[in-house]
């Protein structure tokens, strides 16, 4: 029994298989003195027999070993990982088995089969603390957990350095489904598991980059079929009598409270019209004289006369509530995502609406069309990274973007199937645009299209069929309601840490010097579809700023 070790970064994604990729090997690794970073380990057991399986153990040494965990990177399947419609950069565009969940290791143990290659995930996080500056060495050894016998052992040199990044300022929300955490784990929506589920969700998305919270004051209307519904998750609860409307806000004060005591600055109010041409009000619950009954949703007309004074009565003591509790620029309205050219009057009409009883709070929509901006129907657009351009050549102050499963070609984006430099470079174009945020709207949808079906994300990865696996979800579902990372939001953390290190070199030096240094080191001027296809580059670019900003 023989084992293969070899430490490469954690741009590589690592397949089953007996024949191992070409893969860049890693001795040394330098970083910031708050930053994050992950490599890994790859690893083949070369065996003589035919037992299944052998249990091995890792164990770590050196100065840093404590601020560093291990996992597993295990495999999930995907039928669906591409469109028809695709470009060069993808590694595969055949269904498999994909690396992508992060398992953590019981007792530093794990599981191998014989002759063919896996990967450890490691990843040097300081948390709240500074590393101490210098080089520091270590040493990774395996062991055969039942006869002792070590197998395999390697070493990595770390340079930490004496500065630190500065704090993020980029906006980014993952949308958080927090219907799709009731439904998983089987637990009622608002039980105190799911209060610990939401807990344990938000921190780790927090600690991912995430400052701003989607917040169901009512169920979202978000890829839901029409006439269809998803498991009620309101916060704002809402009476009906004789004499109008009253709000009872307890819910979303509990939710402020702990999205807050975790880290997020920024709420954004869920869509009050429906997906895809805001022509209904979304799914509103409505205490009555005969009980609680929906009183708004697909059947709903958004513009007709009963919503319309719901509205009129909701959102002056919403916004009154935010100030009150000091949410007054904190806090963003959404109207209805992804508005279309054909549903426009209808999005004209709702933002009409809307506007003046919100009275000064911003709103944020993702949509394509630069028209809606032009005709200022849309104050701060979130625009599709394939479609950023016009935006872009009008200077649009505040500009936010956005990728889904149909930027499938040329522009970043984090499918299953492609590369991981093609996540990661997406902090070198935020800092290149001065792009103020960015959203992504699956940090855990677990549903399949339109939400017709409640799915096992480490089954079915693509939502049975209707988006290429990767863009519902970058955590799964783990034990005691804790999520489970993948390494595709480990690769989108250290994206957006090379946004805040770009950041910094500029402070110490120029924007001019920065540009010119990402553009020499490139070969070309990055656009968000234009961009240097090799992980080589990122890894170039960071060494060299890590080094000019030593010199700083």
């Amino acid at each position: 029994m023989r084992l293969t070790l070899l430490l490469t970064h954690g741009l590589e994604k690592i397949f089953h298989q007996k024949n191992i990729q070409q893969l860049t090997p890693i001795k040394n690794l330098s970083l910031l003195n708050n930053e994050s970073i992950s490599f890994q380990c790859v690893y083949c057991l070369h065996k003589e027999d035919d037992e299944p399986r052998r249990q091995l153990r890792v164990s770590l040494s050196g100065e840093l070993a404590n601020a560093i965990s291990v996992r597993q990177v295990r495999y999930v399947p995907s039928l669906f990982p591409c469109y028809r419609t695709t470009d060069e950069d993808y590694l595969t565009t055949e269904p498999g088995m994909f690396p992508d969940p992060l398992m953590p290791l019981p007792d530093n143990t794990f599981f191998v089969n014989g002759d063919y290659y896996g990967s450890l995930w490691l990843t040097l996080n300081p948390q709240n603390e500074s590393l101490p500056a210098g080089k520091s060495s270590l040493t990774l050894r395996i062991n055969d957990v039942i006869s002792g016998e070590q197998l395999g052992t390697t070493q990595l040199t770390f340079e930490v350095m004496a500065q630190a990044l500065p704090p993020q300022t980029l906006l980014h929300t993952e949308w958080l489904h927090a219907d799709c955490l009731a439904d998983v784990y089987g637990i009622e929506v608002f039980s105190e598991a799911w209060w610990l589920a939401v807990r344990n969700f938000v921190r780790c998305a927090v600690s991912n980059g995430v400052n701003m919270l989607l917040t169901p004051v009512f169920t979202p209307p978000l890829d839901t079929a029409i006439g269809g519904e998803r498991t009620t998750v309101q916060l704002v609860g809402v009476t009906h009598t004789a004499e109008g409307y009253q709000f009872d806000f307890t819910l979303l004060a509990r939710w402020v409270a702990l999205c807050q005591q975790e880290g997020i600055t920024t709420f954004e109010i869920s869509h009050l019209f429906t997906q895809w041409g805001a022509n209904h009000a979304p799914k509103i619950m409505v205490q009555e004289e005969k009980g609680l009954r929906r009183r708004f949703g697909w059947d709903t007309d958004a513009h007709g006369p009963e919503y319309r004074e719901f509205l009129h009565a909701f959102l002056p003591a919403l916004c009154g509530w935010l100030r009150e509790h000091g949410l007054g620029k904190h806090a963003w309205f959404h109207i209805s995502d992804e508005p279309k050219m054909a549903d426009i009057d209808a999005y004209r009409r709702a933002s009409e609406l809307i506007r003046p009883l919100i009275d000064g709070f911003p709103v944020l929509d993702a949509l394509s069309d630069y028209e809606f901006y032009q005709q200022g129907l849309v104050q701060n657009p979130v625009t599709a990274s394939d479609h950023i351009e016009p935006f872009l050549e009008n200077k649009v102050p505040g500009l936010w973007t956005y990728y889904c499963c149909v930027q499938k070609r040329e522009v970043s984006n984090r499918f299953f199937a492609q590369p991981s430099q093609r996540n990661r470079i997406l902090g070198v174009q935020l800092y290149l645009y001065n792009i103020t945020g960015f959203l992504h709207w699956g940090f855990n949808f677990y549903n399949s299209g339109h939400s017709l079906e409640k799915l096992d994300p480490y089954a079915i990865t693509d939502g049975q069929g209707a988006f290429p696996s990767g863009d519902l979800f970058v955590v799964y579902p783990g034990e005691e309601y804790q999520p489970v990372e993948s390494l595709r939001l480990m690769v989108l953390r250290e994206g957006l840490q090379d946004l805040r290190a770009l950041q910094l070199l500029e402070s110490l030096t120029s924007r001019e010097e920065v540009e010119s240094l990402i553009e020499r080191l490139a070969g070309m001027r990055i656009t968000f579809k234009q961009y240097p296809r090799q992980a080589g580059f990122l890894y170039a670019l960071r060494h060299e700023m890590n080094k000019r900003i030593a010199q700083a």
